[in-house]
């Protein structure tokens, strides 16, 4: 069986999919079985090669660009060449038609909740949404939440659904505190000695808002010395949280880091007192579980996916309810007791996440998918 996965997103935009696509090739790539693999580059991405060391994996080269509106149509052309017999499409746009079996993978649809979210060019992108879940053969999701979303919002038939929960990057691990800072200090970072991290995309549905005004709360009420540290890149619609920012008084108080490398991520984990991840929706929510791979305490939002992936490693709040977020902030930054608990069972909590069982869950569903062709 020969087996395409898309990795153009690599290039085209190094965020979660991205990340999510490289963790399985390369744990795909330390499992047995006669299946062999070609993994899809974008052209401007010609020298990337996420697998060196498999002779069953193979590197192709893609022209068409990810997020192109006639992006399934040139796909379908494409594709024809490499001979394949299923191909994966882990951000979801499979090709328009094909003579091999298809499966996407659905990561969230908070651009079907919260459209007011959306620019008129992304809008334009997820929209293909309910056509791609009738194309493909299969669906993956990343959780129990997003498959409910993905029955409910379009209808798709349990049966041709699979939850394959992702994994925390096996970098995360504990580290030292004082280690971790120095570290910080080597890579040029200055950071406050006691803060509150933020990790995702800066965008409307991660609800920094709401995280700014606790923290206006918290310095308000508490005298609490912590600063925030937000580490992520600009998405869109984020000129409110800076507006805001200023309005809040807050200048001083945060600290923007914008995209920060995995192998620096690892020691912000590690050096901050909490994370906070706010966000009014999550397909998964990689960073909390980034975070108690850590040790590090997490608070997040008790909606969609984030429950499913915490468990009761973490705090739950109402992301709608700012007191709600200022207090179990300040739980989370006074309570020892409950920082000890939460650090132990976040440790426990994220050992049951790993890319070998998803890669292995995932070649299952490749193998299933063939059978059924014809």
């Amino acid at each position: 069986m020969r087996i395409g996965i898309d990795a153009r997103l690599l290039y085209y935009s190094p965020g979660g999919i991205a990340e999510y696509t490289k963790r399985l090739v390369q744990a795909l790539a330390h499992l047995d079985g006669d299946e062999e693999f070609v993994i899809l580059y974008s052209r401007k991405d010609a020298r990337h090669n996420l697998v060196t060391d498999n002779p069953r994996f193979k590197r192709g080269i893609l022209w068409t660009p990810s997020h192109h509106r006639l992006e399934s149509w040139l796909l379908s052309l494409e594709l024809s060449r490499f001979r394949l017999d299923v191909m994966h499409s882990p951000d979801f746009i499979p090709p328009h038609s094909t003579a091999f079996r298809t499966v996407i993978t659905v990561h969230d649809l908070a651009f079907l909740l919260y459209p007011h979210f959306l620019t008129k060019e992304s809008a334009r992108y997820y929209g293909q949404i309910d056509q791609a879940v009738q194309r493909a053969n299969h669906i993956i999701t990343v959780s129990e939440s997003t498959k409910r979303d993905t029955m409910r919002l379009l209808g798709v038939p349990e049966r041709k659904i699979s939850v394959i929960y992702e994994a925390a990057n096996p970098l995360f691990r504990p580290v030292p505190r004082e280690e971790a800072r120095r570290a910080l200090e080597d890579a040029g970072y200055s950071l406050p000695p006691a803060y509150i991290l933020f990790v995702s995309t800066i965008e409307p549905r991660k609800n920094v808002p709401a995280l700014l005004k606790a923290l206006r709360n918290l310095r308000d009420r508490y005298r609490l010395p912590h600063k925030l540290v937000l580490a992520g890149r600009k998405g869109w619609l984020f000129d409110d949280v800076f507006t805001l920012t200023n309005q809040l008084r807050l200048e001083e108080d945060c600290i923007f880091l914008g995209h920060v490398p995995v192998e620096h991520l690892l020691y912000l984990y590690n050096a901050a007192d909490v994370l906070v991840h706010p966000a009014f929706y999550e397909g998964f929510g990689l960073p909390p579980l980034e975070a108690m791979s850590c040790g590090t305490p997490v608070i997040v939002s008790n909606v969609s996916a984030m429950p499913e992936i915490v468990g009761d490693a973490g705090l739950l709040i109402d992301p709608h309810d700012v007191e709600d977020l200022t207090v179990a902030i300040w739980r989370a930054l006074t309570d020892e007791n409950l920082r000890a608990q939460m650090r132990e069972r976040g440790l426990a909590r994220a050992k049951l996440f790993s890319w070998e069982k998803a890669a292995e869950q995932t070649l299952a569903v490749y193998r299933q998918v063939a059978g059924q062709a014809g």
